[in-house]
């Protein structure tokens, strides 16, 4: 749930970022549509498939869900003013330190990022920082879809926002969140309520090296906006693989196939694909309770949408859970081609960090005990 907070507080810095840059917020109604070009050749395979074989990256600055008071579309003019602050803001997190530079304010770094990159990055280091900058690859452009630049991924509701939680789903997620944290959390998570490290499963599954945070590997797959931006497709006629660099996270796509008993539940669900046209749609269903995308249930059920576009993938997501959401929600973005290379995540189940942290809580624990009279 904190991860949906934080998106939303996000939002509104690029909101704020968005109104301070652009005089004329209703220009992003009027952007042209992109020039008509010749359409590039679709890559096939030997059944006369589109061939999605390949690397993608999916780094982008935009969020998932939209700023409050933002149009879809942005003008080219807002698009650059925000590209061009995330570029200056980069580049002075990339100078040199200097030594006889003055203590930092007591208490950490406590002012509003400017664009969501920053707020993110503010937000998983806390008052007192986070990674250094060269770790980090958050992307450097706003997306862009049918030659227009979106201000969020999610395109249905028509309000780019995720549709309110159910009563029921909250109450659910609360008595969830009394003794664990959120599967999905990102690093920017708080560490949780003291029960939360009474036991491993009661932590992110990000944390335990099980799954990349923030929905990674999908589905849906979303931008982290840290790093490991990196995708690669492998196609066959009976099984596409998805492998992403976050984690290593490998999804195998049954092609033409029945979805599994629903006895049967898999931490990425059970992913069933066939062809519309030059489209790959992908249905999901069979996930585990314990991954809870966005606070979902076990009924979640996506599909997702690959299909060529301007030499790219256009990925296209549907999400849908009648115990959690009251309605379907849409989003998209482009996996843009890329010959950069998918380098290893190197990350592990049983981390050093997880034992020790579940070691001082029990260290705590005793201490408590023993104050007590």
């Amino acid at each position: 749930m904190r991860d949906r907070l934080l998106a939303f507080v996000g939002s509104l810095a690029v909101a704020a970022a968005a109104v301070a840059l652009t005089p004329d917020p209703l220009a992003a109604q009027t952007q042209k549509p992109a020039a008509n070009r010749p359409a590039a050749p679709v890559p096939r395979t030997a059944d006369g498939h589109p061939d999605f074989t390949g690397f993608y990256d999916v780094a982008t600055m935009t969020p998932v869900e939209r700023p409050n008071g933002v149009a879809l579309v942005l003008s080219d003019k807002e698009a650059a003013a925000m590209e061009q602050y995330e570029a200056q803001r980069q580049v002075k997190n990339d100078a040199p330190i200097a030594g006889d530079r003055p203590a930092p304010p007591v208490g950490g770094e406590t002012t509003t990022g400017k664009s969501y990159l920053e707020f993110l990055e503010r937000a998983g280091g806390g008052v007192v920082g986070g990674y250094n900058n060269f770790w980090l690859a958050g992307g450097t452009k706003m997306i862009t879809v049918d030659g227009q630049k979106r201000s969020s991924l999610i395109v249905d509701p028509p309000d780019g926002k995720v549709p309110p939680m159910k009563p029921e789903a909250r109450r659910r997620n609360q008595a969830f969140l009394a003794s664990a944290v959120s599967p999905d959390a990102s690093e920017s998570a708080a560490a949780g309520p003291s029960g939360a490290f009474d036991d491993p499963e009661r932590r992110p599954l990000a944390e335990r090296c099980l799954l990349g945070f923030g929905s990674t590997s999908g589905p849906p797959t979303l931008p982290n906006y840290f790093y490991n931006n990196m995708k690669q497709i492998v196609q066959t006629k009976d099984h596409i693989m998805i492998l992403n660099e976050m984690v290593h996270d490998a999804r195998i796509i049954r092609m033409n196939a029945e979805h599994l008993p629903q006895d049967i539940r898999r931490w990425m669900g059970d992913s069933v694909g066939h062809w519309e046209g030059d489209t790959l749609v992908v249905d999901t269903t069979n996930f585990t309770s314990k991954t809870q995308f966005r606070g979902s249930s076990e009924n979640l059920h996506v599909v997702e949408r690959f299909s060529w576009m301007d030499g790219n993938l256009r990925y296209r997501f549907t999400v849908e859970d009648p115990s959690t959401w009251d309605r379907a929600w849409t989003g998209e973005y482009p996996w843009v081609a890329s010959k950069d290379y998918v380098y290893e995540y190197a990350c592990h189940e049983g981390n050093y960090a997880i034992v020790d942290m579940l070691r001082g809580a029990r260290a705590k624990d005793a201490e408590d005990a023993a104050k007590k009279p």
